[in-house]
């Protein structure tokens, strides 16, 4: 490599690197559940918890795989952290909910 190949290899990685290049963070959006689906209780609460909720109906696939670790395992039989917004057994069309992270 010569020294012009090397300073141009230079600039390209500074430039990489620079604020409000392509390696910046993005923020990450989330897929939630309609509102709709929601009771009146969650429809109408404190908006973190509401779309806690609404993000378990949507992604309960992927929260069965999450253990929770408040212990309500032992006191409500939680198998993942899915079952502390979602009931195990609800379907999936039509969520039952568990009242436990309301608050």
């Amino acid at each position: 490599m010569n020294r012009r190949d090397f300073r141009i290899s230079g600039i390209t990685v500074v430039a990489a690197l620079a604020p409000g290049s392509v390696f910046t963070a993005t923020r990450q959006v989330y897929k939630l559940a309609p509102i709709s689906i929601l009771p009146e209780q969650l429809r109408n609460g404190d908006p973190v918890t509401r779309d806690a909720y609404r993000f378990a109906v949507q992604n309960r696939d992927v929260l069965r795989y999450i253990p929770c670790y408040c212990g309500c395992w032992e006191s409500s039989g939680h198998t993942s952290n899915a079952s502390c917004y979602v009931k195990d057994k609800a379907p999936v069309d039509k969520p039952e909910f568990d009242p436990m992270s309301v608050g």
